[in-house]
């Protein structure tokens, strides 16, 4: 089917469905009459229902939607992207760093090295105002101690089962520097002051020279010449409480951590939080996060939701599965009937989930930041974006991406408010290279291609959209805009191919070995520019000789049974981004296994290396220009075929506004404002509706 072709069927559609709808819902004026509380319910629409609502173990956009209303992070963003405190009032970043003393050097003058004759030589420098040590608050002696722990050993053969061995071993004497910010080069510094004597340290003289591989390995971390800490020191809001009455405190920000680590339950945060070294719960509402290795996006995670310890904890889980006559020493959090019943300290609590239909919401008034002026949030799943169309125009709800094809026309419409900008993200297609023919990037490269994306944007997107190279937002300095599009050359397709192997066969369809190019291509039901995306790929590979089968499925289908479990050849799927250089989650290839989001197991050792570097980079400079390195790779590898980032048009009923309260005391209606990116609902809990548009900027509440 040709772009056109979809291009003109949609209208018609449009039209009986019109005709088919127009008994059926319900005018907004008919919905106040019946119910007056529909001025204090928002209701939201989507065309996939949530999975899983523990926000440590979501990744898809509906459950995170509900999990940003119902649970609160330690911080999130403010008007102008700076960040600003939520559960925690306040915090301290700084950097507690190690460095192994080696006695058997000399140093400059050619005097003995010890750890306390190392100290006090550094203490004299930073008292005479040496530059090198300008962050340094202290500097201590941590002396030699003997470590032992068990490591788990696996078989040389992969046969057999892996044993657990003892390793034990001395550590010498070390420095701990106490710095006020974290330096990622203060060691560098400190090795230039102390004439290479940092880079001299051999920690191998104190190794068994006997020791097997990952005993080695492990020791060699236990004994590094040089350690960075980074520490974070949050102070919580005292008096803030679950939708149970049960208040927040420092245990439960340590069991959200425990929970997203404990491999049991799979959760896909783990490689924000893996760096971390240790969370401490110094006080009641005083939380110290100690990173065991430089990690620049670690404060970024803590916007992550809060889970209750006291429901979730090892006790409440066995409760739980003996209630289910289920086996407590099996049943996880991923198990446990909180992930469709949560319990936050959000804005609103949760009441009701009816799956496939809608998920119930209503206002929390004992809300640490105070209630949210909506009474009740409504998020009702409607796969089919014509009624999602209509019920938006009859007041059924409130909010609605306007298609590209609409944008035009709805610009200047008087009854809606309208807001859009670039997506932070982008829409591609995903090979999973864990299968044939997908491991040969000639192939991938050919059906890139192959395919006209500015056709897509063209007539699928109305120009409403931008191509895209990379794995970054387009908006942001890592993107690296001269990398320039794959050309639009079917006939170069097609030769790529041949240099693979393919031939056409007597029937024009390619093979390779007797066998043919076939595949399945998959998308989510309900958004119809991914379906048109994918019958123009199936129409464009097909003209190469490719064998194309295209399925769509239900969004929980799709991303429980396919996404999350790898089972697909291709899918056409789409990202939504953060503002940082972090995309080690989606492309390293330690996250290629369940339930994790490199699920087209792309692997790559270099692009490897530069995500683990891009996390340890607190230099912007540094860091802009491997993540443009990085965004090259990808381009080159082509794990994915790079399609477009959309520009998204949000259309609200002009009957929403914001009532605030004055500083005389007195409620007022204000203009809703976006932020810097043009989201506009930093304030939705200030979002009221009035049964009539008021019209201007500013006005006095009624």
């Amino acid at each position: 089917m040709s772009a056109k072709t979809v291009l003109i069927l949609a209208p018609t559609l449009v039209s009986l469905f019109l005709a088919q709808s127009y008994f059926w819902v319900p005018s907004f004026s008919d919905q106040v009459r019946g119910d007056p509380g529909r001025l204090t319910r928002y209701i939201e629409s989507s065309i996939g229902d949530a999975s899983i609502l523990n926000p440590t173990l979501s990744a898809d956009s509906a459950s995170s939607e509900i999990a940003g209303l119902v649970f609160d992070g330690l911080i999130d963003r403010d008007m102008d992207l700076s960040y600003r405190g939520r559960l925690a009032e306040s915090w301290r970043i700084f950097e507690e760093a190690y460095l192994l003393v080696d006695e058997t050097q000399r140093l400059p003058d050619g005097g003995p090295v010890t750890a306390e004759a190392l100290r006090r030589r550094l203490e004299a420098a930073l008292a005479a105002g040496q530059p090198s040590l300008a962050a340094v608050e202290r500097i201590e002696v941590e002396p030699g101690r003997e470590l032992s722990e068990r490591v788990e050993v696996k078989p040389a053969d992969k046969g057999g089962p892996a044993k657990t061995v003892q390793l034990a071993l001395r550590r010498p004497p070390r420095l701990k520097f106490t710095l006020r910010e974290v330096d990622q080069d203060f060691f560098a510094k400190l090795d230039r002051l102390l004439d290479g004597y940092v880079g001299r340290i051999r920690p191998t003289r104190w190794l068994n020279p006997g020791l097997e591989p990952p005993l080695r390995e492990r020791a060699l971390e236990l004994l590094a010449a040089t350690e960075h800490n980074p520490v974070i020191m949050f102070q919580l809001r005292k008096g803030v409480r679950f939708h149970d009455g049960q208040e927040f405190d420092s245990r439960d920000v340590r069991f959200t951590y425990e929970t997203i680590m404990d491999p049991r339950n799979l959760s896909p945060r783990v490689p924000d939080f893996e760096p971390i070294k240790s969370v401490e719960t110094p006080g009641r509402h005083t939380v110290r996060v100690t990173y065991k290795r430089l990690f620049q996006p670690g404060f970024e995670s803590w916007g992550m939701g809060m889970l209750p310890e006291h429901r979730l904890n090892p006790e409440a889980l066995r409760a739980e599965a003996r209630a289910l006559g289920r086996d407590p020493d099996r049943f996880t959090a991923r198990d446990s009937n909180f992930s469709r019943h949560p319990i936050g300290t959000g804005p609103f609590r949760f009441v009701e989930w009816r799956t496939d239909q809608y998920i119930r919401l209503a206002r929390y008034d004992g809300h640490w930041d105070g209630p949210p002026n909506f009474r009740e949030f409504l998020y009702r799943i409607i796969p089919d974006p014509l009624t999602t169309e209509l019920t938006f125009y009859a007041g059924t709800t409130d909010e609605y991406a306007a298609q590209p094809h609409q944008v035009e026309r709805l610009r200047d419409d008087p009854r809606f408010m309208q807001f859009s900008g670039l997506a932070l993200g982008y829409t591609y297609i995903g090979y999973n290279m864990r299968r044939a023919p997908f491991q040969d990037e000639r192939v991938r490269t050919a059906l890139a291609m192959a395919i006209n994306t500015q056709e897509i944007i063209s007539y699928v997107l109305y120009g409403q959209a931008e191509p895209i190279t990379g794995p970054f937002p387009k908006q942001t300095d890592f993107y690296d805009p001269t990398v320039r599009p794959l050309p639009h050359d079917p006939a170069g397709a097609l030769r790529l191919l041949e240099e693979a192997g393919y031939r056409k066969n007597g029937e024009g369809w390619l093979e390779k070995d007797g066998k043919p190019l076939a595949f399945t291509l998959i998308t989510n039901s309900g958004n119809e520019i991914r379906k048109a995306v994918m019958a123009i790929a199936q129409n464009a590979w097909r003209r190469l000789g490719i064998k194309v089968e295209t399925l769509a499925l239900e969004w929980a289908v799709f991303i429980n049974e396919r996404v999350n479990k790898a089972d697909f050849d291709a899918l056409v799927l789409g990202w939504s981004m953060g503002l940082d250089a972090d995309i080690y989650q989606i492309f390293h290839s330690s996250q290629m296994g369940p339930f994790q989001l490199n699920f087209v197991g792309y692997r790559n050792p270099a692009a490897d290396d530069l995500m683990v570097r891009i996390r340890q980079e607190y230099n912007r400079e540094r860091q802009v220009a491997m993540a443009r390195e990085l965004h090259r790779l990808i381009a080159k590898d082509q794990p994915y075929t790079f399609l477009f980032v959309g520009k998204w048009t949000a259309l609200y009923d002009r009957k929403i506004t914001r009532q605030v309260r004055a500083p005389d005391g007195s409620l007022r209606y204000a203009a809703i404002v976006p932020t810097k990116l043009g989201s506009p609902k930093f304030h939705f809990n200030q979002w009221i509706k009035v049964p009539q548009p008021v019209g201007g900027p500013v006005h006095a509440a009624r």
